[in-house]
C-alpha cells in the first residue's frame, strides 16, 4: 500500500502488454505497450498517427498509465497485492469494470468509483482473499467474450501469473527485503559447475597408465595370472580416484 509499488506493478503489466501491435481482433487498433492509438489521442496527440503509436516511448506509456488507470483506482491507497490486481484488470478491461467488481465483493454500491468507503472497506478484508476473488471473476468474464477463442490461451496465463504475483506481494515482507524474484541458478542445474577436464582426467590417467604398465608386462613374459592382477589393480585404483573425485566435488558444492 505504497506508491512505490506503482514500478513493479507496471514492470509486471508491461511484461504482458509487449510492444507494438495491430491485431483485426483488437478493438483497440494499434497498440504499443499496451497504450492504444484512441488514449494516445487523449493524453499526447489529438491527430496521432499508428506511426506514432509505434514510435512511442515508454516513459510515456507510464504517464498514461499512472494517470488513466493507477491513479483513477487509488491503487496507491489499496492493500498491496489488491492494488496490482485491480490496476491490471482495469488496464485489460476497463477502470469503470474492474472498480464495479471490487465494489460487488466488498458488498458496496457498484457505481464504478473507488471511494472513500471503498478503500475502508478493503482494507477491513483479508488482502488475500479479495485478490483470489477478484482475478476468478476476471477470467470468467473474460470467458464470456466473443474474442475468447482468439485471445483466450494469453488471457488464462495472465490472470494466472497476475493472481500468483498479486498473493506473493500481499505476504509482509521482512525490512529491506525486495518482492521481485532473485535471480537463481540455472534451471534442473543442482550443482557447482566443474570443469569438464576435471571430472575425467584423474580417472583417464590411471586407466592409461594400468594398461601401459600390462603392456610392458606382457612383453617381459610375465604370466597371464600377473597381468590379470595388473589390470585388477588398475582398475581398483580407478574406483578409488572416481570415489575421492566425488568426495571432492561434494564438499566443494557444500562450501558453495
Amino acid at each position: 500500500m505504497a506508491a512505490a509499488t506503482f514500478e513493479e506493478a507496471l514492470d509486471r503489466l508491461l511484461v504482458h502488454e509487449g510492444g507494438y501491435s495491430n491485431h483485426p481482433s483488437d478493438p483497440g487498433g494499434p497498440t504499443n505497450f499496451g497504450i492504444t492509438i484512441h488514449d494516445y489521442r487523449k493524453y499526447v496527440k489529438s491527430d496521432a498517427t499508428a506511426a506514432d503509436v509505434r514510435m512511442m516511448q515508454v516513459a510515456t506509456a507510464k504517464a498514461i498509465y499512472r494517470e488513466k488507470y493507477w491513479n483513477v483506482l487509488r491503487c496507491d491507497a489499496l492493500p498491496a497485492g489488491l492494488d496490482y490486481a485491480v490496476f491490471d484488470y482495469g488496464v485489460n478491461s476497463g477502470v469503470f469494470r474492474a472498480a464495479k467488481v471490487l465494489q460487488r465483493l466488498l458488498s458496496l454500491n457498484d457505481d464504478g468509483r473507488i471511494s472513500d468507503a471503498v478503500i475502508a472497506a478493503a482494507r477491513a478484508r483479508p488482502a488475500r482473499e479479495l485478490i483470489a476473488k477478484l482475478c476468478d471473476e476476471r477470467l470468467a468474464f473474460l470467458k464470456r467474450l466473443k474474442t475468447w477463442p482468439v485471445f483466450g490461451r494469453g488471457w488464462s496465463r495472465r490472470v494466472a501469473e497476475v493472481k500468483a504475483a498479486s498473493l506473493a506481494m500481499s505476504l509482509p515482507m521482512a525490512a529491506g527485503a525486495s518482492r521481485s524474484a532473485p535471480a537463481g541458478p540455472a534451471p534442473a542445474r543442482a550443482e557447482v559447475p566443474v570443469a569438464k577436464f576435471a571430472r575425467g582426467t584423474t580417472t583417464a590417467i590411471v586407466v592409461a597408465g594400468g594398461t601401459v604398465a600390462a603392456q610392458q608386462a606382457g612383453s617381459a613374459g610375465w604370466s597371464h595370472a600377473g597381468i590379470a592382477a595388473t589390470l585388477l589393480a588398475t582398475a581398483v585404483a580407478a574406483c578409488l580416484c572416481w570415489f575421492a573425485f566425488q568426495l571432492w566435488r561434494k564438499r566443494r558444492q557444500e562450501a558453495a
